[in-house]
């Protein structure tokens, strides 16, 4: 795809071809979904200064979003959250309901990094419902599986809590 940006295109009528901001923003936002650390610190600069420069709203959120996932898996979660944070409030402005429950997924995978399984459940199940009520059934069930996996983490701990003092 990226080399596609090198190949002169032919002159077709305006929104027909892909325009370089198109490229850049979903390249970062597949190497974001995939946990590409490489490619999102490749390709997310260039898709948020080329968002930034045609004032495009909706690829600079997917790139703070994409920087945000790759602050995350390099341990930076100030950063992670603060990057997650300006996209989830562009994509509630702009009403972005599928872009905004993949964010939360995200904010809920970084408190997780956190060892934070409360508010990691808070954001699931806000994700949860955006993909319901979007009838998005593989994503609501995907949020439901982390949101299980949550809660049967939770019962383990608390049963070697209450297990622990038997013995003594």
């Amino acid at each position: 795809m990226e080399k596609a940006l090198e190949t002169p295109g032919q002159p077709v009528r305006r929104g027909t071809m892909a325009h370089e901001h198109d490229v850049y923003a979903l390249l970062a936002d597949s190497a974001a979904a995939q946990g590409d650390l490489a490619g999102v610190q490749r390709y997310a600069p260039r898709a948020e200064e080329l968002a930034r420069r045609d004032d495009h709203r909706l690829y600079l959120a997917i790139a703070q979003r994409a920087q945000g996932i790759a602050q995350r898996l390099v341990g930076e979660h100030g950063e992670a959250e603060a990057q997650l944070n300006q996209a989830l409030e562009s994509f509630r402005e702009m009403g972005a309901r599928w872009q905004l429950g993949r964010t939360l997924v995200e904010m809920g995978e970084l408190a997780l990094s956190r060892s934070e399984a409360g508010t990691a459940r808070g954001h699931f199940q806000q994700a949860l419902d955006a993909f319901e009520e979007m009838k998005a059934a593989p994503e609501a069930a995907r949020v439901r599986a982390q949101l299980e996996s949550i809660a049967g983490k939770g019962e383990r701990k608390g049963a070697r809590r209450k297990g622990a003092g038997r013995g003594s």
